[in-house]
């Protein structure tokens, strides 16, 4: 049992060592999915500065309409440097 416990929390940390990891799901590997059947942008179309801001509103609760605050959620946990880091995987 604590072998498994221990491979489930080494794995979790590879997964989020990549904070973007957390956003394949909806997005795609490469943001280029409209997440939930068509209600958000395909994100790979903005540009870093429009995910920087998008993520720092949802973060503060000034940005988003109807999946608000499930990205509120989503975006609470990440830091300055890894909304920096998705920007910067992801932007234009």
């Amino acid at each position: 049992m604590k072998k498994l416990v221990s491979i489930c929390l080494l794995a979790s940390c590879i997964v989020y060592a990549d904070p973007y990891a957390r956003c394949i799901g909806c997005h795609g590997v490469n943001g280029e999915k409209s997440a939930i059947n068509g209600k958000s942008k395909i994100i790979k179309d903005m540009t870093k500065a429009e995910i920087k801001a998008a993520m720092l509103g949802y973060k503060d609760g000034t940005y988003g309409r109807e999946m608000k605050g499930m990205m509120k959620g989503q975006s609470m946990s990440l830091s300055n440097s890894d909304i920096d880091a998705i920007a910067n995987r992801i932007g234009k």
